[in-house]
């Protein structure tokens, strides 16, 4: 689908909502100040989605929308390797940037995923006066692209289109990026939209 000015509007100010909410979370977490981003938010149909997603080795963690939009799709956080390392490295107080993907930033990209996902979703249902929860978290050490292939192929045609929420994170390090999918159903899609619509429309 092809995202109409308003609509890019009104999704970035909602995700940068949402990461403003994470970025407080995090920093808490981390026990250092963190400011997070949205610059651009994308909205692909779902079978060109392995232009928008790379082959790097990335922590993919997975959740359902769960709440009052029932069976709404799956929210996904995606993190290259160099981001998890950085993260892990800055919980612990290590250094080594240059290891593989260990159990322990393992335990790192649940803990950093649910907590993302979780403020966002808190952020997004507050605005929008519903409730959005996450389901527990799944995680993929994997290519992205092929952790992707295999998301999409258990949702059995039930989504049409994926909301890319491409995020920035700065902290004392260099900026680590990471981007947050959303796959909602068509009746969720709809059901945002409607919503923002609603909300923005004083605003204009």
């Amino acid at each position: 689908m092809e995202l109409d000015p308003f609509q890019a509007d009104a999704l970035r100010e909602l995700g940068n909502i949402g990461a403003a909410h994470a970025a407080t979370s995090l920093s808490q977490m981390l026990m250092s100040p963190i400011e997070m981003t949205v610059p651009e938010v994308q909205a692909v149909d779902i079978a060109d989605m392995h232009n928008y997603i790379g082959n790097e080795i990335a922590a993919i963690v997975v959740f359902q929308i769960q709440g009052e939009v029932a069976d709404g799709g799956y929210i996904v956080v995606s993190m290259p390797r160099e981001t998890i390392v950085r993260l892990t490295n800055q919980m612990l107080g290590t250094t080594d940037a240059d290891r593989e993907i260990n159990e322990m930033d393992q335990s790192a990209a649940i803990e950093i995923g649910n907590i993302m996902i979780s403020a966002f979703l808190d952020a997004t249902a507050e605005l929008l006066e519903i409730i959005m929860l996450p389901s527990p978290p799944a995680l993929a050490i994997d290519m992205a692209h092929a952790a992707f292939e295999s998301i999409i192929a258990q949702m059995a045609g039930d989504v049409n289109d994926i909301l890319i929420f491409n995020t920035e994170l700065t902290s004392e390090a260099p900026p680590i990026y990471g981007s947050i999918y959303m796959l909602p159903k068509p009746e969720l899609m709809q059901q945002l939209f409607t919503m923002l619509e609603d909300l923005m429309t004083p605003l204009t």
